[in-house]
C-alpha cells in the first residue's frame, strides 16, 4: 500500500486545512436524497474541528460546463450542517478573493464549504496554476475523497504536491480495507464478481485471478464464461464475442491456482419482468428461448460452501437481476450468509460498487459487512491493480517544514 500520513500525525490547531471531500451526492428539488457520503465525511470533519482547525472543504458536484447554478454545492451545505450538527459557511467560489475573504472570517473549529471546483475547467485539466491558487488558501491538505482518487485533477492530485498532505479518516479506512483484502489478506480469499458484462471488467478479472483463491462468477457475465466452455445459455444475456477473453481469463486463473466457480443451474424465464413465471433448470436443460436471470439453488449452495471455507471476501456485482423478483433470491441469500459469517467473526467482507451496495441494502446487510466502499471507479481501478493518482500524490506531498504558516493563523 502506498505510504501516506494520516490525521494521527497532524497538529491542526489554528491551521487552515483544505479538505478534499466527495460531496457529489444525489440532489432532487434542491434537497439531498442520499446523505451516505456526507455521513462518512463527518468523522474527519469532527476530528479536525476538535483539534481547532479552520476547515475549508473542496469538492466537485456533477459535470458542469463552466459556472452553472444547477451544479452549485449550495444545496449540499444544508445537508452537511444537519449531519455535522454545526453551522457551515459557504463561499461561491473556490479560489480568488471570494474564497480568501470567506476564509478570513473563520475561527478555530469552524467549517467553510467552497463552491464546486469544476466551475473552473482548469480543475479537470489538472492545471498546476489552478492547483496553486487553491493551495495558496491554506496551510495543509487533507484528502478524504477516495471515490475521486482515480482522477488526476487539480484538487485531488496536483494540490497534494504543493502542501503537506494527509489522508482523512475515510480515505485511510478505504485504503486499509482494500490493502487487507488484496495486498496482505488472510487466506483463503474469495471474490464474488457479478454484473451484466465481462467487457467492462476485463482488467478487474485478470488482476483478481492472480491474487485470490476462488473467483465466483454470477450475473450475465457468468453466461459468457459458460458459453466459452460450450454451454448453451439460450436467450440469456451473453457477450459471445468475448468468449476468447473469457477463456484467457480461465487460463490465467489456472496458472495462478485460482479456482473459478461458475453456476451449474439457473432461474429461467421466457420474459424479463417482475414476477414472471420462472423455473429452476440445470445448465444442460436450458432451452433456446430461456433467459437465465439468476443463478439456481445448487449454485447458491456451492457459493455458501466456498464462503464457509474463506477468510476474506471481495464482492463486486450482483448474482442475478436482483431488482426484479423472483430473480433476487441468490443475491439476497448470499448477502445474508456473508452477513452471518462476518458477524460471527469468521469472514472479513469488503464490498463496493453501486449495484452491490443497492443489493446489500435490499437484503438489509450493508451494516453487517466489514467494509462497504462508496467509491465506484476508484474501487474498481484499485481492484484492477491500477495506481490511483490521488493516492499516489499523498506519498509525494511536501514535508510539513516546507510550507510556511499561513499569515492569517498568526
Amino acid at each position: 500500500m502506498t505510504s501516506f500520513k494520516t490525521l494521527d500525525v497532524l497538529d491542526a490547531k489554528g491551521k487552515i486545512v483544505l479538505l478534499r471531500a466527495t460531496l457529489n451526492v444525489p440532489v432532487q428539488n434542491g434537497k439531498v436524497t442520499d446523505a451516505t457520503r456526507i455521513q462518512r465525511l463527518v468523522p474527519t470533519l469532527q476530528e479536525l474541528q476538535k483539534q481547532g482547525a479552520r476547515v475549508v472543504i473542496l469538492s466537485h458536484f456533477g459535470r458542469p460546463k463552466g459556472r452553472d447554478a444547477a451544479f452549485s454545492l449550495a444545496p449540499v451545505r444544508t445537508a452537511l450542517e444537519k449531519e455535522l450538527g454545526a453551522p457551515v459557511a459557504f463561499a461561491d467560489d473556490c479560489v480568488g478573493d471570494t474564497a480568501k475573504n470567506a476564509i478570513k472570517t473563520l475561527q478555530n473549529g469552524q467549517v467553510l464549504l467552497l463552491e464546486n471546483v469544476r466551475f473552473h475547467p482548469e480543475e479537470t485539466k489538472n492545471d498546476p496554476a489552478f492547483a496553486q491558487k487553491m493551495a495558496d488558501l491554506g496551510d495543509v491538505y487533507v484528502n478524504d475523497a477516495f471515490p475521486d482518487a482515480h482522477r488526476a485533477h487539480a484538487s485531488t492530485e496536483s494540490i497534494a504536491r504543493l502542501l503537506p498532505a494527509y489522508a482523512g479518516r475515510l480515505m485511510e479506512a478505504e485504503l486499509k480495507a482494500l490493502s487487507a483484502a488484496l495486498e496482505n489478506p488472510e487466506r483463503p480469499v474469495t471474490a464474488i464478481v457479478g454484473g451484466a458484462k465481462i467487457s467492462t471488467k476485463l482488467d478487474l478479472l485478470n488482476n483478481l485471478v492472480t491474487k485470490i483463491d476462488t473467483l465466483v462468477l454470477g450475473g450475465g457475465m457468468a453466461n459468457t464464461f459458460l458459453h466459452a466452455l460450450g454451454t448453451d445459455v439460450g436467450a440469456s444475456l451473453c457477450e459471445k464475442d468475448m468468449a476468447d477473453a473469457a477463456r484467457k481469463i480461465m487460463e490465467t486463473a489456472r496458472r495462478h491456482n485460482c479456482r473459478i466457480l461458475l453456476p451449474v443451474d439457473g432461474i429461467t424465464a421466457k420474459e424479463f419482468r417482475a414476477n414472471a413465471p420462472a423455473q429452476e433448470k440445470d445448465n444442460a436443460d436450458i432451452s433456446a428461448d430461456d433467459m437465465i436471470l439468476d443463478i439456481g439453488p445448487k449454485s447458491t449452495d456451492a457459493i455458501k460452501d466456498v464462503l464457509r471455507q474463506s477468510k476474506t471476501l471481495l464482492w463486486n456485482g450482483p448474482l442475478g437481476a436482483f431488482e426484479t423478483p423472483p430473480f433476487d433470491a441468490a443475491t439476497m441469500d448470499t448477502a445474508k450468509d456473508v452477513s452471518d459469517l462476518t458477524q460471527s467473526g469468521k469472514l472479513v467482507s469488503i464490498a463496493g460498487g453501486g449495484d452491490t451496495i443497492a443489493a446489500l441494502a435490499q437484503a438489509g446487510t450493508v451494516d453487517d459487512m466489514t467494509y462497504v466502499s462508496t467509491a465506484g471507479g476508484a474501487f474498481l481501478e484499485w481492484l484492477e491493480g491500477k495506481e490511483l493518482p490521488g493516492v499516489a500524490a499523498l506519498s509525494h506531498a511536501m514535508p510539513d517544514s516546507a510550507k510556511p504558516k499561513h499569515p492569517s493563523c498568526g
